[in-house]
């Protein structure tokens, strides 16, 4: 008989220890996780091991994810699409074209699922003549904006943009001028040189015509820089903008342009480094120009982007985004890696950016075409020769980010501690995303805890991974 109490007894403990189990094992969260390791040659991989946030101690440096804090919402990842780029693509043959363009702009299978363009309202110093959309043969002012004409961006880039929208018809797109037309300027050239006072609105109705011809041609533009890189005149080509001058333009012509002709592409300030945050700060203090403005753009060719927050924190109404970085040629995956996905994707996520872009897409295999003066080591996020494709650092540090914060989602809280930077959000299907580095010079145990389960994952040196559950 008290052998008979004892088995009850000890089946009873048996079938209350497998209950436990169960149900913690029923309320964990599969988790799966994209990898990529330099030193191993593991290039934007989904690991075929799958992970649960389960109810285990913490075995490791434990960073807490906050789904309830939320912050700022998404608008995409992507890149700068150059004339260059739109040329290099042009070489292809259509097949291959439209494959690559689907890997890199859909989300099924191994795609990466670019969100997000910015392309040269005009040309960029990556086209290979300096040109805008209103050059007159004999320099003269043409303030009815006859010679006005979007031809030069028909020829290919156009094209290319529809075919981009047939696979990402939610594509976000921004465009940006390098330079106002020459007639426009104080120098009468592409290089340097600033709007002549009797431009500016003129050069406003030039950006309502540009968005209404691209409207035509089914290409939504999203959002406007005013000037590239404002306070660098040296580029071919540019145009040199003083803060007190885009204020003005802004307040007195481009808004109330926009406004009359019932235009709502937004209209960002600056798009230069984050050094000179001083040159948004004084223009959003005119509450008459920052109701036209719905944020500011940034570079990090100077500056910290830790300051884009003083920015935020000072108009938390105006948005922030981060619209280029270049990676030079040849490139050097692990330190590229690192630097742009901690400092940007990462780092701009957390300072309030509500998208990040790399600079050029694609170029050829000698970073051509570019004009004289250009920039001739932009690496490409691809480079073209014909058919062949070469996926360089910029396209894993995208594929991390892109494929899987989709526009829409929106940043959610994460611990950051030691040398394991992350950043968290939440899609708009529901899912949590988690992009997390192990900057530390061996690998590194790190213990993710969501909703008090533990996540347990070891990330080699100098990896990325984006844990998606």
């Amino acid at each position: 008989m008290k052998r008979s109490i004892r088995w009850i007894f000890s089946l009873a403990l048996v079938f209350a220890a497998t209950m436990a189990y169960a149900a913690g094992y029923k309320g964990s969260h599969k988790a799966e996780l994209w990898l990529t390791d330099p030193q191993s040659g593991i290039l934007f991989k989904k690991q075929k091991e799958t992970l649960r946030f389960r109810q285990q101690p913490a075995t490791g440096e434990t960073l807490r994810i906050y789904p309830n804090e939320q912050f700022q919402t998404m608008d995409g990842f992507g890149n700068c699409f150059t004339d260059g780029s739109a040329t290099a693509f042009a070489k292809m043959s259509p097949a291959a074209r439209h494959n690559l363009l689907k890997e890199l702009f859909g989300t099924k299978g191994s795609d990466i699922g670019i969100s997000y363009l910015r392309i040269t309202l005009g040309a960029s110093d990556l086209s290979a003549e300096p040109y805008t959309y209103d050059d007159v043969p004999t320099g003269e002012p043409d303030f009815d904006l006859r010679h006005f004409s979007i031809a030069p961006a028909q020829k290919e880039l156009i094209p290319l943009l529809k075919e981009i929208l047939t696979i990402q018809p939610t594509l976000k797109i921004l465009a940006s001028p390098w330079s106002a037309p020459t007639w426009m300027k104080t120098n009468n050239g592409f290089k340097g040189g600033s709007l002549k006072k009797d431009c500016f609105d003129v050069y406003a109705r030039y950006f309502v015509a540009y968005i209404q011809a691209m409207k035509q041609e089914g290409i939504p533009i999203d959002a406007i820089t005013i000037q590239n890189e404002p306070l660098h005149p040296g580029n071919v080509p540019s145009m040199l903008m003083l803060a007190e001058d885009q204020g003005l333009f802004i307040r007195d012509h481009l808004g109330p342009a926009f406004e009359k002709a019932g235009i709502h592409t937004r209209i960002l300030l600056y798009d230069h480094n984050a050094d000179k945050i001083s040159y948004p700060i004084s223009i959003l203090k005119d509450p008459e120009t920052a109701k036209y403005v719905d944020g500011s753009a940034f570079h990090l060719y100077g500056g910290r982007i830790e300051d884009l927050s003083e920015v935020h924190h000072l108009f938390p109404d105006k948005n922030l985004y981060f619209t280029e970085q270049w990676v030079g040629a040849p490139g050097n995956l692990p330190e590229d890696l690192a630097w742009h996905v901690r400092t940007l994707i990462i780092g701009a996520s957390r300072n309030w950016c509500r998208n990040v872009l790399e600079w050029n897409m694609a170029a050829d295999p000698n970073q051509d075409p570019h004009t004289v003066g250009g920039c001739d080591r932009c690496l490409g996020t691809i480079t073209l020769d014909g058919d062949q494709v070469t996926r360089n650092p910029a396209y894993y540090i995208l594929a991390h980010a892109a494929k899987f914060v989709r526009p829409g989602s929106v940043r959610i809280g994460s611990e950051m501690k030691g040398q394991c930077p992350n950043v968290a959000f939440k899609t708009p299907e529901g899912k949590f995303v988690l992009i997390l580095q192990n900057d530390a010079k061996e690998s590194k145990k790190c213990c993710l805890d969501f909703e008090g389960k533990i996540l347990t994952l070891t990330l080699p040196a100098g990896a990325v991974g984006t844990i998606v559950w």
